[in-house]
């Protein structure tokens, strides 16, 4: 599906976030010179035809007392990647599950899940429970555990305009 050229201003000022205001859409309207139901229409149009997968928060869990961050990396038997890691996304302490190439021969591992909870203690029970009720115990696994803090936000693509889409107001 082709996406309009106001689909990428729109898609690129949402990127920082929506305002906090009682009409954020109507604000990134006004900064596009657009109508706020074009907004929101085109914002429908592009979940329903999957171009955005979800419209969500990104929660900063550090200020909200999850002080531990967990990276689970895992040697999945190949014939099980998909299994397990469709499994990992179905709980609720995983925030992150991806598979990766291994790297032979110093990184074996070809699936990560990240786990943030309030404590070490609480991620290593998590782990645990993925290995209990996965039937993982006789799988390679490792924690690496986050030290320091230094970003934390949203993914944003800088400029994901073609080349012939202005960065003027667009009109409808």
């Amino acid at each position: 599906m082709a996406l309009l050229e106001q689909d990428y201003l729109i898609l690129e000022a949402l990127q920082g976030g929506l305002p906090l205001v009682a009409e954020p859409y109507k604000v990134i309207a006004d900064q596009l010179g657009m109508k706020e139901a074009f907004v929101l229409e085109r914002l429908n149009d592009l979940l329903n035809n999957g171009t955005l997968k979800r419209f969500g928060v990104i929660v900063r869990h550090h200020e909200l007392g999850y002080r531990c961050n967990g990276m689970c990396v895992w040697e999945i038997p190949i014939e099980r990647i998909d299994e397990i890691g469709h499994a990992f996304s179905q709980y609720d302490f995983v925030t992150l599950c991806y598979e990766r190439n291994k790297r032979f021969p110093d990184w074996p591992y070809n699936l990560f899940c990240m786990i943030h909870a309030k404590d070490r203690a609480h991620v290593l029970q998590h782990v645990d429970q993925l290995v209990r009720e996965n039937d993982l115990a006789d799988v390679k696994r490792d924690i690496l555990f986050s030290t320091r803090r230094f970003k934390q936000r949203g993914a944003r693509y800088n400029d994901c305009r073609p080349a012939h889409v202005s960065l003027q107001r667009a009109a409808q």
